[in-house]
């Protein structure tokens, strides 16, 4: 399965990406966690210390290998000739982390050419290598993806089969989830859920009912959780949360939900 976590910046996005992630590892499935956020956070969201996850090198920065395996490196100019289809297929055992005996990492970095000026080798690389894993057999996916529209328009997001799209309770950030929805239906993205995130006391139903009366998007809801706070401010990743605090519990609803519904 193929899942991708997207929504405005804020959120929640890749704490949720990362406390699915765990989830289904534990659950026994073999699971690979994709960041392609242009300021990718997800590893430190699943435990690698800040010190070493600052290091990480997006595969959409990363020079010396885009002009290994596409035959030129990114800046040598216009008209420069590189390969669309570089080898990809070893790039998750050899420059991915190992975050578990099940759960595998890949720091992608953004994917939008439009903000590099050009179709660059490592740009180029980037794309191959998600083009690949997302029509891999056999594993379940969790693509953190950049805030907002973007990954609708890289030809990418058809190739899902579950989108969760994050939102905050507040009416602003429904309408944003709302349009966000409608555009992975127009993609045909198989099943897509809302779920709203950090929930204290707020009416969630009334407010779900204003903004998607007619739209049949199933509704799933995670509690705020100080807990979580605290592990952030511990510079922890999220598993370190206790197993039985609230956001767990509503992690574990979601991927029942997503896996099993």
């Amino acid at each position: 399965m193929r899942i991708l976590v997207a929504g405005k910046g804020g959120v929640g996005k890749t704490t949720v990406s990362a406390l699915l992630a765990y989830e289904l590892a534990e659950r026994g499935y073999s699971v690979l966690a994709l960041d392609t956020d242009s300021v990718p956070n997800l590893a430190q969201s699943l435990g690698i210390p800040y010190e070493e996850a600052e290091k990480i090198i997006p595969l959409s920065k990363n020079e010396e290998l885009a002009e290994k395996r596409t035959g030129a490196r990114p800046g040598e100019g216009w008209g420069t000739l590189f390969s669309l289809t570089p080898k990809v297929n070893d790039i998750v055992d050899s420059y991915g982390l190992r975050i578990s005996k099940n759960l595998n990492l890949v720091v992608v970095g953004s994917i939008d050419q439009g903000k590099e000026g050009c179709l660059c080798p490592a740009i180029a690389l980037a794309r191959a290598f998600l083009r690949h894993v997302l029509l891999k057999k056999g594993e379940v996916i969790v693509v953190d993806c950049e805030a907002g529209a973007e990954v609708f328009g890289r030809g990418l997001a058809e190739k899902f089969d579950v989108m969760l799209c994050i939102s905050e309770p507040t009416y602003k950030s429904l309408r944003i989830a709302r349009k966000l929805l409608k555009m992975g239906r127009e993609l045909s993205i198989s099943r897509s859920f809302l779920v709203i995130n950090k929930v204290q006391d707020e009416v969630i139903e009334s407010l779900y009912e204003r903004v998607f009366k007619n739209d049949n998007i199933p509704l799933l809801a995670l509690p705020f959780d100080a807990e979580l706070r605290r592990c952030e401010e511990a510079e922890g990743g999220v598993n370190s949360l206790p197993r039985g605090t609230p956001l767990r519990k509503g992690i574990k609803k979601i991927v029942s939900e997503i896996m099993e519904g």
